[in-house]
């Protein structure tokens, strides 16, 4: 008797402390949403400036175990480029569970502050969502909160198979993962999605479909010097098509973008190394080929950097809220491309190199590549004024160093499918493409800028200690710059262009076809 009445003791103190620990625990919760929403509007100020995005929370209701509110997304009456019409709202519907075990009810036992469930709300702004998903909310989340603040949350997007008028959209819905340590510096993300195909119709009238498959993103980044973020990102489609009439026009497949974020050894200077790579290219079932771009920057000064980040989106946003520029898409263009440019001097602080290694595109015939490495320096450094062309790039330049080679057979495989698309039969587009790279490579050898070698157009430049090498032969800079076709001011007086070098046909390959003349 007496060791039950001691199991009835445990229990009933058990339950005692349990009860208080998650009504303290839930006390402290609301505390600390100030904060959490605070550091919220603080990072979507940073991030989107003029949007008058604001995040704030209504209708607390702290309950024993567990207790509910609703977060509120909205603009303010003074936004500048507001992304949500003022006036309208979003709402999440918050279940906050609380700890000392706030996942005990899903058999979760990680301690914890808090785990929080989240459901889009019903109203007339997201109702059109609603309609999509047969009155279902279309985003739900599990948020769990440590007792230091740090937060990992797991991200649903439902499925959807929705038909209006001409259009069906079918998505497999997505899953997103998220962790952010206590102080908000380091971040991993993560997203998946199967597959989402959109079906409509042209303009005259026929069947189209675009659809894609296998949509990866990651990301793992950590706030640096100068607050600016380093870390890897990742993102991956496995296939992209377009369809019309039930013929596939156009596909992609095996696109790869990555990128990596690092600061340097000096803890001064940030290095960039971008990967771009597609396995295939199809139109009109032709095969194009495959693609890949290898970018590496390095030496680049955080504080120059984040800088000049921040003056480029800043005159980005003047110009969107200008409605004369933003109707003019090429002015639009011409500001931005001005503004980069007179940022440009900053950039140089670190003196930072950049390479191309390589950009290529392969085909069944070949593989054309392009090759760069280029070191720049600080003109700053400089002693006095340049007085050459040579010594003012020297001023900005320490080492240049390029290979161009274009394959004749995989340049003359391409051309010749790009005729087939615009409608000539292969025999023509053959001769075509023949006589368009054999034309090509004669005014390239015209000017001196190409050369025939191995069965390919290459070209190659090299500056160096105020000298410039252009396909092997030194030549002064004012001679490569009046060269070129165009700082010609007239053909008139030039002399014939010289047949173009008949290219060594490689071992088993048949050579082309002579070109035309000029």
């Amino acid at each position: 008797m007496k060791k039950s009445l001691v199991a009835v003791g445990v229990i009933i103190a058990l339950g005692v402390v349990w009860t208080g620990s998650s009504w303290y625990v839930g006390k402290e919760v609301e505390v600390r949403m100030a904060d959490m929403v605070q550091k919220a509007n603080e990072e979507l100020t940073k991030a989107l400036p003029d949007s008058g995005l604001v995040v704030s929370y209504e209708n607390y209701q702290r309950g024993l175990l567990d207790s509910k509110m609703q977060l509120v997304i909205k603009t303010t009456a003074d936004a500048k480029s507001p992304l949500l019409p003022v006036g309208e709202n979003i709402i999440f519907n918050e279940t906050i569970s609380h700890g000392p075990l706030p996942g005990l009810t899903h058999f979760n036992f990680i301690p914890g502050m808090a785990s929080v469930h989240s459901e889009l709300a019903k109203n007339e702004t997201t109702q059109p969502l609603f309609d999509m998903t047969q009155d279902k909310s279309l985003i739900n989340g599990v948020t769990r909160v440590a007792f230091d603040g740090a937060t990992s949350s797991v991200i649903s997007i439902i499925p959807v198979d929705y038909t209006k008028d001409d259009t069906h959209f079918v998505f497999s819905g997505s899953t997103m993962n998220a962790d952010v340590d206590a102080e908000g510096d380091k971040m991993t993300f993560g997203l998946d999605a199967n597959s989402g195909s959109i079906k409509t119709k042209n303009e005259a009238g026929q069947p189209t479909e675009i659809s894609f498959n296998g949509i990866n993103i990651t990301s793992d980044s950590q706030n640096s010097v100068a607050d600016l973020r380093v870390g890897t990102q990742k993102a991956s489609l496995k296939s992209l098509s377009l369809n019309v009439a039930d013929k596939e026009l156009a596909a992609l497949n095996g696109l790869v973008l990555s990128a990596n974020t690092e600061l340097q050894a000096d803890k001064k200077n940030i290095a960039i190394q971008t990967d771009y790579s597609l396995d295939a290219l199809k139109a009109q079932g032709h095969d194009f080929g495959s693609g890949k771009l290898a970018i590496k920057l390095d030496n680049l000064d955080a504080e120059a950097l984040s800088a000049v980040s921040q003056a480029y989106a800043q005159e980005s946003q003047r110009l969107l809220q200008d409605p004369d520029i933003m109707q003019d898409p090429e002015l639009y263009r011409k500001e931005m491309v001005e503004a980069l440019v007179a940022s440009f001097p900053q950039l140089l602080k670190g003196n930072p190199n950049i390479s191309v290694s390589p950009l290529s595109w392969k085909n069944s015939k070949g593989e054309a590549t392009f090759n760069l490495a280029l070191a720049l320096k600080d003109p700053q450094s400089a002693s006095a004024p340049a007085d050459s062309v040579e010594g003012a790039l020297g001023q900005y330049i320490t080492n240049l160093d390029t290979r161009l080679v274009i394959p004749f057979d995989m340049a003359i495989q391409l051309m010749s499918q790009v005729a087939q698309l615009e409608g000539a039969s292969p025999a023509e587009a053959e001769k075509l493409a023949n006589q368009q790279v054999k034309g090509l490579a004669a005014m390239g050898q015209m000017f001196h800028i190409t050369k025939v070698e191995n069965n390919s157009i290459t070209a190659s430049l090299t500056f160096a200690n105020d000298k410039a090498t252009l396909n092997g032969e030194a030549i002064p800079l004012r001679d490569l710059f009046g060269s070129l076709p165009f700082s010609l001011e007239s053909d008139e007086g030039q002399g014939e262009a010289p047949a173009v070098s008949e290219p060594q046909a490689a071992p088993g390959s048949v050579a082309p076809e002579e070109a035309p003349q000029p």
